[in-house]
């Protein structure tokens, strides 16, 4: 009885999304790409490709080189949200959903006899059935995994892929995780790996036969004890927080790679944060800066407090003098010469509305009612309907248009991009940091 939670991970989620609405793909080797690009980064790729070494994070020219017959198409996000709506609908036929962690992963918990192992496999198997019945012919499969807690069942629906059922008793633990490497842990990435073998760990073995002290010091607080805990079956709830900061980022396409480029799409951003913030009744008081640039590790960044606003113009201004600190002479700051690779901006210290009386240079009301009414017709007829004209270069090429971020599901009215009739959201971190990974690789090998 030591199971409470079954979880939900839909295998290559993209790449089976156009598997299932185009039959011919099915059985083939598929990618998903952001843009029409040679030089993108794939952000999915079918079973078929990984054959072939193929999968996120490869450049589309790369995945033609090692899967000749592989079938290129770009990014449907409107159609992912909808799949995920049906498919949401279909697992909740089996089993109540206690949490959506991303466009392709819900958490459920298990109650009374259903945390008995068969009776928990008999439900994943109908919610099997149930996902089959939504998108028959086979396209769209899921994996799942049961465990005592959602951390360990999503470790689970990990292990055995596609279409796999994995249990992990309380009894398993730890040896059922030692086969693991320290990366396919959830919240272990690149950065975290490196500090825990700068403490001595670099197994899982190593890390589960760790005390809580050790592990609070490798993750340099509170964590550290979560994980010990997580590791060895506990309950422990994602604990509710308020939300710090907006922000909004973008890998530069090839044509935007140049500093009037970045600018105009770091103005884009801004104001999409803005829009973002004035829907949740929010001012900001600090924006954060940052431009990565390709062949140089060491990023271009920058942070201003002011006083709390959410005047669009107000917020552009700030945006520009940053920009134009270092060099007025020069578009945009960082390496002479170097070629912008991507963007960022984030707005923080956000403050309810209510509780700050912001100040005494705050925006009059004609101008809060102008941001008003450009909210309105952007929500009404499409984000960015209305524009300041610093954005055209970047509304030419599409720049930073709405993305399904892998932690939440999108906002159908902050973010609605006028060239889709459904929902867009902000970037993909973790596509974004890949790609640009992979392209400070090639730059680096190339020079």
């Amino acid at each position: 009885m030591s199971l409470r939670s079954l979880f939900v991970d839909f295998n290559s989620y993209f790449a089976s999304v156009e598997q299932h609405e185009d039959p011919t793909l099915r059985g083939r080797p598929v990618g998903v790409a952001p843009v029409a690009a040679e030089t993108t980064s794939l952000i999915a790729a079918s079973y078929e490709a990984k054959a072939f070494g193929v999968g996120t994070g490869t450049l589309v020219r790369d995945a033609r080189r090692l899967c000749p017959g592989i079938q290129i198409r770009v990014a449907r996000p409107e159609r992912y949200v909808f799949w995920h709506h049906r498919l949401i609908k279909a697992i909740d036929h089996a089993i109540p959903i206690a949490r959506v962690g991303s466009i392709d992963e819900v958490a459920c918990e298990l109650v009374g006899r259903q945390r008995r192992r068969e009776v928990a496999e008999e439900i994943a198997q109908q919610v099997k059935d149930e996902v089959a019945l939504a998108a028959p012919g086979g396209a769209i499969r899921c994996s799942i995994g049961i465990a005592p807690n959602d951390f360990l069942a999503k470790t689970a629906s990990d292990m055995r892929k596609p279409d796999g059922l994995t249990v992990i008793e309380q009894a398993d633990l730890p040896q059922a995780l030692h086969g693991l490497e320290l990366r396919d842990l959830c919240g272990i990435g690149r950065s975290m790996e490196a500090r825990l073998h700068e403490a001595g760990i670099t197994t899982v073995a190593q890390l589960t036969a760790a005390d809580k002290h050790r592990l609070r010091h490798a993750w340099g607080g509170i964590e550290g004890e979560r994980m010990w805990g997580l590791l060895r079956g506990a309950w422990l709830p994602t604990a509710p927080t308020e939300r710090g900061s907006i922000g909004h980022s973008h890998v530069l396409g090839p044509e935007l790679r140049t500093p009037i480029g970045a600018r105009a799409v770091l103005k884009k951003l801004l104001v999409k944060a803005a829009m973002r913030m004035r829907r949740e009744e929010m001012l900001s008081g600090a924006l954060a800066v940052r431009i990565r640039f390709i062949g140089h590790d060491q990023r271009w960044e920058r942070d201003l407090a002011f006083d709390p606003t959410d005047d669009s113009r107000e917020l552009l201004r700030l945006l520009n003098g940053m920009l134009d600190s270092g060099n007025r002479h020069r578009p945009l700051p960082g390496p002479i010469n170097a070629t912008p690779l991507s963007v960022s901006v984030t707005l923080m210290r956000l403050v309810p509305r209510t509780q700050s009386s912001g100040s005494l240079f705050a925006p009059t009301q004609d101008t809060r009612r102008i941001d008003a009414l450009v909210d309105r017709v952007n929500a009404k007829f499409g984000y960015n309907k209305l524009y300041f004209g610093s954005m055209q270069l970047a509304l030419e090429h599409d720049a930073a248009p709405m993305r399904i971020p892998f932690n939440r599901v999108p906002d159908t009215g902050s973010e609605n991009e006028a060239s889709h009739d459904a929902l867009w959201l902000q970037t993909m971190n973790r596509f974004k940091a890949i790609a640009e990974g992979e392209h400070r690789r090639r730059e680096r090998k190339n020079s």
